[in-house]
């Protein structure tokens, strides 16, 4: 059985509160739908930077694929990332965390 999906605005909400618990700002750089969007997580580290997508694992439950590989990429490399996705879903969430090593701020099952 799937769990439960929870609306994106209180995902972003809870998600900046825990980033900023962890000392590590956060922004949201775009809004999206308030109930049903998918949310990019940008994570800006020491060497670069990372996007996650926010997907379903094969079992149901939420997860992550970084979807700028799995190292970091140069800025621009991301923004070119982020501007293909939201062509393709207008209703996406762009939120970026201070993430010097790289790992998001909240809990997360990376694919």
């Amino acid at each position: 059985m799937a769990e439960a999906r929870v609306k994106a605005a209180f995902w972003v909400q809870a998600a900046m509160r825990l980033s900023d618990q962890a000392g590590r700002p956060a922004v949201v750089v775009r809004r999206g739908d308030p109930d049903s969007g998918g949310i990019l997580a940008v994570l800006r580290g020491r060497d670069g930077v990372a996007v996650l997508t926010q997907v379903r694992a094969a079992d149901g439950s939420a997860a992550w694929l970084r979807g700028t590989g799995s190292g970091p990429v140069a800025e621009k490399d991301a923004d070119l990332y982020v501007a293909r996705q939201l062509n393709f879903d207008p209703d996406l969430w762009v939120v970026e965390f201070e993430a010097p090593d790289l790992l998001p701020p909240f809990e997360a099952k990376i694919i």
